[in-house]
């Protein structure tokens, strides 16, 4: 049985999103904590290594969801693969400028832009 606490995981082409719905709107550490396992596993198992994580629906996440991010990405780069982030808010997209983490990831509008940019 999936959790309600799970993301939505599909494939498009040959790239694997996550994506966060609206039961996502704060990844604080409680959510965090459901979830954590789950997406590295998800990232470990991308084949072939390309993920994007769509946070649509997200308007707030610190820095233990950015340290996920990071580990998704260290796997994925890791195996050679490539990585997006996808409709990110505003407040998020902030903070990942902030930390200069807009930088090393590529942070796209939309799922569909995201996919396209490492397919």
């Amino acid at each position: 049985m999936v959790s309600p606490l799970t993301p939505n995981v599909h494939k498009c082409g040959n790239v694997t999103v996550i994506s966060f719905g609206p039961q996502f709107e704060s990844l604080d550490e409680f959510t965090l904590d459901q979830v954590r396992d789950f997406v590295l596993d998800v990232a470990k198992s991308a084949d072939p290594p390309r993920v994007v994580i769509d946070l649509s629906f997200t308007k707030f996440f610190g820095s233990s969801f950015i340290e996920v991010l990071f580990r998704v990405w260290k796997r994925v780069n890791g195996a050679g693969g490539k990585f997006a982030l996808a409709g990110l808010t505003s407040y998020c997209r902030e903070v990942l400028e902030i930390t200069h983490l807009d930088k090393l990831w590529l942070l796209l509008p939309n799922e569909a832009e995201a996919v396209a940019a490492i397919t």
